[in-house]
């Protein structure tokens, strides 16, 4: 299995919105998302359409708008996320028969070659529907929690001055979300 540039990123942030929901913040800002990541805004937007129009994301509108998970982290399996984005979990002839790309083996049903990519695409495919997104946004949490941190998507906003220069400590903060 080889994931994309593309694949990973889709990862990277549904993991963050996952987490950041857990942590109780409902939406998340395309620009927070894209900053949290180091992931360039034009290419995250082009993922995010892509993950909504696949019903893993929905967006609102707005100055307090932002993307947030379509179905709760407990119901999307890694495997779903993955077969939407990338296309079959593990890509050989041997265990795609069906894909049209016929396989060259003389002896298909004696193969061991054959016999070992249909063991192997099994095990990876299990682990994938095996785990969701709320598991591994837990996990990941738990790491984060046991070095007293946050994810960057869930560090609360910077103070912000009108015209955008930070405020002065004895200013009152005025927050970007």
């Amino acid at each position: 299995m080889n994931l994309s540039k593309r694949g990973e990123y889709a990862l990277r942030v549904l993991l963050d919105l996952a987490m950041a929901k857990s942590l109780g913040r409902s939406l998340v800002p395309l620009t927070a998302l894209a900053e949290a990541q180091s992931i360039p805004p034009a290419f995250l937007e082009q993922i995010l359409l892509s993950l909504r129009q696949g019903g893993f994301l929905s967006s609102t509108r707005g100055k307090h708008g932002g993307y947030s998970l379509a179905r709760a982290a407990s119901d999307i399996p890694l495997a779903e996320i993955l077969r939407y984005l990338e296309g079959p979990v593990l890509s050989n002839r041997c265990v795609n028969a069906g894909s049209g790309t016929p396989c060259h083996c003389p002896d298909p049903d004696h193969c061991g070659l054959r016999l070992l990519m249909g063991e192997v695409h099994g095990a990876l495919s299990g682990v994938l529907d095996r785990y969701t997104l709320e598991g591994l946004a837990a996990v990941t949490l738990s790491r984060f929690q046991k070095d007293g941190l946050l994810p960057a998507v869930c560090e609360p906003p910077r103070p912000v001055a009108k015209g955008g220069a930070a405020k002065k400590a004895e200013d009152e903060p005025e927050y970007l979300i």
